[in-house]
């Protein structure tokens, strides 16, 4: 039976397409990688030895770079990644040389609400299971070598707490003197546990540590995450990893994890996470996976070293960002572009026409839960729902072109739309300037996304001017400021007195000259308000604290009541989730 998405689960379609998978060995000699350059995690998948390949391949030019975002995104679901799958696959039915970047997905949506960012349909990355449930155990290496910090923190309290300078020195240790209340870092679960965003720790005698406030944060949102997604080689992960901040001594100095002699172990803990995964679409173009997910409270970037590898070895490659334009595109544009050198030719803004009316606000469209059914309202035409919504998508558009990058915007097709919807919606982003193509590559895989993979290859060809929204001279507020008023189309920024504070200190020393500035707020709405839908006019983005990443050299304001650590839903996808014991294959995945 042909396969159909309107039929079949996800979990069914990639069950029945891993029947027919390429070997990772097939997939290393169509791209000419080779065999000391592949370390293989079984038959299907492998992991490619990123330094090797690209000392062998640095003379090579690279491909056209394509990059993937979306307008805010809606519980309906705007279908990112499932896009870039489809790309892939249509630039694939072209005959063209091409391979795709995404990121590995967290547990905590996998078995939560959101889904493991597989794709979808028939524009799916392959072997499915494996890609959701810990792939090559990238993730679990962050959560251990993250971890490994903090338990060095904890213990040293301790001792430090239960013995005299000449005992300490007995035992080659020297005070550091760490400030309880001044801890930078906390723990780090890959699951949405609201129950440990605030913790007690140390309970008991002298001999179970240090009695003190703690907390959980998901492990995607760790610093050592941001640090895979942004190295350039070994020697500068080892000396970011050295560099991480992960508490501030009792005079305000701080204690990083070289002071507490764990660097190096934590490198450790990463020598294998740092070589980028190979995996594939359903149609078997080859599709790397690496660095993880959360562009709202991280960098939220496949990472720089997966886009490397495959610019050198493909003619297109494409590459996705964490949710909208306003926060992924905006840390792809102008921190990863920053870091990595690579200027793509082309920004995707995926769209569908239920999303662009979920943003009708003005004109009456009602609000939808995540998790709960779609109001049948969404599935019936509503032309002034999908016109007072189109705002945000063009808001996002012009966010593209200030970047001097050609924007292609893809209408992620729905049986619903009508060609009423479809015809408004195009008019509208071409008189933005925007080139549209409608894609049914969750229907019909490859085959439906011919026309997208068409307009991509003409934007590719159009001339590109590049331009960062800020130098890396401009004041830290400033930049704030900047992203706050043009991206996110805001009045003006305010600070709570404890960030004035901190912005103020940072402004004045000139070690975080060159700090990228990591915008952390909700990313389902262009404010600080997750409830403020379409493009908000009149407000005032709130700056409440500042993070401060030491290794990957980021500051991270704050922005309203955004937390790092997500809650889980009251139907989460974990209910569904189940093993057939006869054979084995896990089911309820997407």
């Amino acid at each position: 039976m042909p396969l159909d998405p309107t039929k079949h689960a996800d979990w069914e379609i990639a069950e029945a397409a891993e029947k027919n998978m390429k070997t990772a060995a097939q997939l290393a000699d169509g791209l000419g990688i080779e065999k000391d350059e592949l370390l293989p995690y079984g038959h299907y998948m492998a992991k490619v030895d990123y330094a090797r390949l690209l000392s062998r391949l640095k003379d090579r030019p690279d491909g056209k770079f394509i990059e993937v975002t979306s307008l805010n995104p809606t519980p309906l679901g705007e279908g990112k990644s499932t896009t870039t799958l489809g790309i892939l696959q249509g630039l694939g039915k072209r005959g063209k040389r091409v391979t795709a970047a995404i990121r590995q997905p967290s547990g905590g949506p996998t078995f939560n609400i959101k889904g493991s960012a597989a794709g979808g349909g028939l524009s799916q990355c392959i072997p499915l299971t494996e890609f959701s449930l810990g792939l090559t155990g990238d993730i679990n290496a962050i959560m251990n070598a993250h971890n490994l910090a903090m338990v060095a923190l904890t213990s040293r309290m301790q001792h430090e707490f239960n013995y005299d300078d000449a005992k300490l020195a007995e035992r080659n240790l020297r005070r550091l003197d760490i400030d309880p209340n001044n801890v930078e870092m906390g723990w780090i679960i890959d699951f949405c546990a609201q129950a440990l965003r605030n913790i007690i720790i140390g309970i008991g005698g002298k001999m179970d540590g240090f009695m003190m406030s703690s907390r959980f944060a998901i492990a995607v949102s760790s610093e050592v995450m941001a640090i895979l997604a942004i190295f350039s080689d070994l020697a500068d992960f080892r000396k970011r990893i050295g560099e991480i901040i992960v508490a501030y001594d009792k005079k305000g100095d701080p204690v990083t994890t070289e002071d507490l002699e764990v660097a190096g172990a934590m490198t450790a803990w990463m020598k294998d996470a740092i070589n980028p995964n190979m995996l594939q679409s359903i149609e078997g173009q080859p599709c790397f996976v690496h660095a993880g997910p959360f562009a709202n409270i991280a960098v939220g970037q496949s990472s720089i070293v997966a886009d490397k590898i495959a610019l050198k070895l493909a003619d297109y490659h494409v590459t996705e960002s964490g949710f909208g334009a306003d926060i992924g595109f905006e840390k792809f544009w102008n921190v990863k572009c920053r870091y990595s050198g690579n200027v793509p030719n082309v920004s995707v803004i995926t769209v569908t026409i239920r999303a662009l009316k979920h943003h009708g606000v003005k004109a009456g469209a009602p609000a939808v839960a995540p998790g709960r059914p779609i109001p049948k309202e969404y599935f019936e035409e509503n032309l002034p729902w999908l016109e007072d919504g189109m705002s945000n998508l063009v808001h996002h558009i012009n966010t593209v072109k200030k970047a001097g990058i050609n924007p292609v915007v893809c209408i992620n097709s729905f049986h619903t739309d009508t060609r009423a919807e479809v015809d408004l919606a195009r008019r509208m982003c071409e008189e933005a300037g925007a080139r549209v193509a409608v894609s049914e590559h969750w229907l019909k895989g490859g085959e439906g996304a011919l026309e997208l993979a068409d307009v991509i290859l003409d934007a590719c060809n159009e001339k590109v001017d590049f331009r960062f929204l800020y130098d890396l001279d401009t004041p830290l507020r400033k930049r704030v400021e900047r992203i706050a008023k043009e991206v996110y189309g805001a009045d003006g920024v305010s600070y709570t007195p404890q960030a004035k504070a901190k912005a103020e200190r940072f402004e004045s020393d000139p070690k975080f000259r060159d700090y990228a500035t990591m915008m952390v707020k909700t990313h389902l709405s262009l404010t600080h308000d997750p409830t403020l839908k379409g493009v908000p006019k009149g407000w005032t983005l709130p700056i409440r604290d500042f993070l401060t990443y030491g290794g990957a050299r980021f500051i991270c304001p704050l922005a309203g009541d955004i937390t790092l650590m997500p809650g889980t839903g009251s139907d989460p996808a974990y209910r569904r989730i189940d093993v057939d014991t006869t054979t084995g294959r896990v089911k309820g995945l997407f």
